[in-house]
């Protein structure tokens, strides 16, 4: 597909996208405003618009039209699944249809009920995910015919080179067409010829091949440990012809990292990374955070005053407990909770280091002698971690993500691996929360803490603060 007909096409989705929205807003707000009875088309043209509400819609359409281009939904889908492509726009518009239902909350938009988000929700999706299953079926034709081809030289011959263009004859749908391999002989060679994909030329020979041959794109998978040079010559020859170049990121032998280019200060760079390190996915995980840790707040502030004065009427010191903690990338921060142990209990601590029922360098004891009344009973329900919530407003923390740890738990780590945990920032509840807590061994806890990592979407968040609920209600693992 040439770049201008993509535009076209990109465009189109767009706009179709943002009609969808409003065709869904429509359809969920006409028996809503109906009182529940479906309106006929003669009531629904003498409805009143006023012009506050105009604006608002529009507000709404510019906020759909950023979460949707925010979550990559009109990026090529050429080597993404009908799945995987359902799943990310079905992600993006449970998205947009929380932070439709926020805002109305916000703003009180009495339009807005459950019957309303159900009903937007349904039909947007089913719009959207409609729209694309048409669209890949009209373009997977014409690429089974032959038609809006790409294709693609592989540079290097090794095993994932290999298997990477076997992804790409099997899906023949996606358009792309491997027309041949370069390399020169090397220990492994062997094993490539019995894969009986055409070795076209060498790497001396690769300027005359791009002369004379049909090449949309390079993709190039050396390892950088030795082909450093040769792969920049490569890229520099690709330039020199316009041609899309592409490095696989088995060349970069790292296990978990991601590479993805990117722009900074002008320079072009290719940065690696095990999760979110910014972009739209983050500031819009920043959003909830922000909007549901307020409501929060207004909601529980009757039971933070009871709990307060619980606290001090049974107990002497403080009403908060405040602690140095890790968060993001190892900054220090002053995280806040109520108090459930008697006065001065961390210098206790050191004497009752032997009573430690857990492995590893965290500290827990089921029947801490330490622990008030009035906190036992805040531990097992979890409340006493409410007042984190000011850590959330203040971007220290996040409802969702790895715990924060004291700083004497973590300068008892002995491997690397646990400390990217600390790549992402320290959250209320994660899959540790909704697992069994303190139940489960240390080792266990920082392999969900690192699945949570390698699996992050907002979708995941949403997901696990909806499973903590019961689980706090359960007080499973609570110490």
């Amino acid at each position: 597909m040439s770049a201008v007909r993509r535009q076209f096409v990109i465009k189109g989705l767009k706009l179709f996208d943002l009609l969808a929205m409003a065709s869904a807003f429509v359809l969920a707000a006409v028996p809503v405003s109906q009182g529940g009875e479906a309106a006929t088309f003669a009531e629904f043209l003498s409805m009143r618009i006023k012009v506050e509400n105009f604006i608002l819609f529009f507000g709404f359409l510019a906020l759909w039209h950023i979460l949707l281009v925010s979550m990559q939904v009109y990026e090529s889908q050429r080597l993404v699944s009908r799945g995987d492509e359902a799943v990310k726009i079905l992600q993006a518009t449970s998205l947009g249809t929380l932070g439709i239902t926020l805002l109305s909350i916000v703003l009180s938009i009495r339009m807005v009920t459950p019957t309303f988000v159900l009903a937007f929700w349904v039909t947007s999706t089913a719009l959207t995910i409609g729209s694309r299953l048409l669209l890949r079926f009209f373009l997977e034709r014409r690429r089974r015919r032959g038609r809006d081809l790409r294709h693609i030289l592989i540079v290097g011959t090794n095993s994932h080179a290999v298997e990477f263009a076997r992804k790409i004859e099997f899906r023949l749908e996606s358009g792309y067409r491997v027309i041949g391999f370069v390399d020169v002989p090397w220990s492994g060679f062997e094993e490539f010829s019995r894969s009986h994909y055409p070795l076209v030329c060498d790497f001396d020979a690769l300027a005359e091949y791009l002369r004379h041959n049909v090449v949309d794109e390079v993709v190039i998978g050396l390892p950088m440990s030795s082909f450093n040079e040769r792969s920049l010559a490569i890229a520099a020859l690709c330039e020199l012809h316009g041609i899309v170049v592409r490095f696989l990121p088995g060349i970069f032998k790292l296990k978990l990292a991601t590479p993805r280019a990117e722009e900074l200060g002008g320079a072009s760079l290719i940065t690696l990374s095990t999760g979110p390190i910014d972009g739209w996915p983050v500031v819009l995980k920043r959003v909830p955070d922000l909007v549901l840790a307020s409501l929060l707040l207004a909601m529980l502030a009757p039971l933070l005053l009871v709990v307060a004065l619980f606290i001090k009427l049974t107990s002497e010191g403080p009403v908060f407990f405040t602690q140095e903690r890790l968060g993001l990338n190892k900054r220090r921060f002053r995280i806040y909770k109520f108090r459930t142990m008697v006065a001065g209990a961390e210098q206790k601590q050191a004497d009752l280091e032997h009573l430690n029922e857990v492995e590893g360098p965290v500290f827990k004891i089921k029947c801490d002698p330490r622990v008030t009344l009035v906190g036992r009973f805040l531990r097992k329900t979890s409340i006493d971690e409410l007042p984190q919530l000011f850590n959330v407003l203040k971007g220290e923390m996040s409802l969702v993500g790895p715990r924060p740890l004291p700083v004497r738990d973590y300068e008892g780590f002995d491997q690397d691996w646990h400390r990217r945990r600390f790549s992402v920032r320290p959250g209320l509840t994660c899959l540790w929360q909704i697992s069994g807590r303190s139940s489960i061994s240390f080792d266990k806890w920082m392999e969900l803490d690192m699945q949570y990592i390698d699996e992050w979407s907002l979708w995941l968040d949403l997901k696990i603060l909806a499973e903590t609920i019961p689980a706090v209600l359960k007080g499973a693992g609570a110490a």
